[in-house]
């Protein structure tokens, strides 16, 4: 659910997010992409900005970049121009990064998205642009590592990032979080980028200011910087409306600033203050020529884009029979709807299958710490299993205590079965002897059934279940039960 809106202010919200492309080296130099490296080993004379080398652009981090911005129906500009950002920071060592400004890769475009309100319907966030740049390194604080000084490790620095900058359209911090999880789906659903918060590849710079509502003019934005999680997103953007609103509140007026959110104390704090494009004294880079990019070029791009995330799910309801709720969870990742429609192609019920992916497979995931792509747990696998309920050679409570075991280890669920004696108890001469057992226990509960109160009968099930261990095959066991109280019908 979306947080209430605010009674005296307009929250409007534009976000800047930086993702890590996935390419093997960095975006001007042959300097390798990795992570977890000693610092300062994945650089190259490039990277370090000694005298006499020249940037290469890297043509698959173009590739890449094209293939986001017609995933969300950009306008790839057929000229772009790469310019020097200039900012002094230790992390940066040329003085400057080199990013685009006045002619950038993309312009317009838009994402649907599903919002956290009561409806939860798909809102129209619109896109302003999307432009290439370096990442910076990084400046390392710790004082367990570095004492009173700043280490700094240029490993990050030139890696290929991707800037994604979004029109003020979102009105909460919840909104803003779902955009996030949108913009970052996509990313992955074109192998553009690995989009982990955690490791540093997907970043946001939040853009935030209050209005009354009613008013059409925009407040004054303040900007957050490198939010690295979607818990911080909500909670800087929370902390920061209630700063804001305090100073309206009484009167003052907000002063466009740069500002962090600390997490400990829960409040923003302002870094810098007033910063515009003009303080970077922004121009075309002398080193690098126009990136020109043909109709041709662009097409053969859009010609190997994989089915998005809604047109996949649009088919999942019409070929699979599924709710839409179900089609939208397992769509929301390109690996996990790859995993559902493998495991359908081989059992042929695909509700079926999405029931089980969402109650006990993604619990087990989620258990685990695991993306579906790292699970051991083979889409043949799970639908062996599931056929196997189907046909009552299992029960659904001991097929789902397997489910963990396979996520985390893998293995052939059919042997597991029969090795640990998992098998359903059908035959009649089992199952009449168990319930038997429980009739003579709970005569009290037979009167009660007898007389009409059918939910004791549940109760009589499960006892005949704990019996048997949890094997008896349910239809079977339903009819002996009811053959044995004398029932109509059996």
């Amino acid at each position: 659910m979306s947080a209430a809106p605010h009674p005296v202010y307009e929250v409007v919200i534009g976000l800047e997010v930086h993702a890590q492309l996935r390419t093997r080296s960095k975006l001007f130099s042959p300097a390798p992409v990795t992570y977890g490296a000693e610092p300062n080993h994945a650089v190259h004379p490039i990277c370090l900005a000694l005298p006499g080398v020249l940037p290469v652009l890297n043509g698959r981090a173009v590739e890449l970049a094209i293939r986001v911005a017609l995933a969300s129906r950009c306008h790839v500009q057929p000229q772009s121009v790469f310019a020097r950002k200039n900012y002094f920071y230790p992390d940066l060592p040329k003085g400057y990064q080199i990013s685009q400004y006045e002619e950038p890769l993309a312009t317009g475009g838009w994402l649907d998205v599903r919002m956290p309100d009561e409806n939860g319907g798909a809102r129209r966030v619109r896109l302003t642009r999307i432009h290439m740049e370096e990442d910076a390194g990084k400046s390392i604080h710790d004082a367990a590592i570095a004492g009173d000084a700043t280490h700094v490790d240029l490993n990050r620095a030139g890696v290929a990032l991707l800037e994604i900058v979004s029109e003020p359209d979102l009105r909460s911090p919840a909104e803003a979080a779902a955009y996030l999880r949108a913009l970052r789906s996509l990313l992955r659903y074109v192998d553009a980028s690995d989009a982990d918060m955690e490791r540093g590849n997907f970043r946001c710079d939040a853009n935030i200011s209050l209005r009354r509502h009613g008013e059409s003019k925009l407040g004054t934005r303040t900007e957050l910087k490198n939010l690295n999680s979607f818990r911080f997103v909500e909670a800087a953007l929370e902390a920061e409306i209630l700063r804001q609103a305090g100073i309206l509140d009484a009167g003052g007026k907000v002063v466009q600033a740069t500002l962090q959110f600390d997490p400990a104390s829960g409040r923003t704090r302002i870094l810098r203050l007033k910063e515009n494009a003009d303080d970077y004294r922004y121009f075309p880079d002398p080193d690098l020529v126009p990136l020109l990019l043909s109709d041709a070029q662009i097409e053969r791009v859009r010609a190997g884009l994989p089915e998005l995330a809604d047109a996949r799910c649009e088919r999942f309801q019409r070929e699979h029979g599924l709710a839409e709720d179900d089609a939208r969870l397992l769509c929301e990742s390109r690996a996990l709807a790859d995993f559902f429609e493998a495991a359908a192609s081989r059992h042929g019920d695909g509700a079926s299958l999405a029931n089980w992916i969402r109650r006990d497979v993604l619990h087990a995931l989620a258990e685990h710490g695991l993306e579906i792509e790292q699970a051991k747990l083979a889409p043949a696998a799970l639908a062996d299993l599931v056929k196997r309920v189907r046909e009552g050679g299992v029960t659904a409570q001991s097929a789902r205590a397997l489910v963990p075991e396979l996520v985390n280890k893998g293995g052939d669920p059919l042997r597991l079965i029969q090795e640990r004696g998992l098998e359903a108890v059908s035959d009649t001469g089992a199952l009449e002897a168990a319930v038997d057992a429980v009739l003579r226990e709970h005569a009290g509960h037979v009167e009660r059934l007898r007389a009409g109160e059918e939910k004791v009968r549940n109760f009589l099930i499960g006892q005949v279940m704990k019996r048997t261990g949890g094997k008896a095959d349910p239809a079977a066991l339903r009819r002996v039960l009811a053959q044995r109280l004398g029932e109509s019908g059996s």
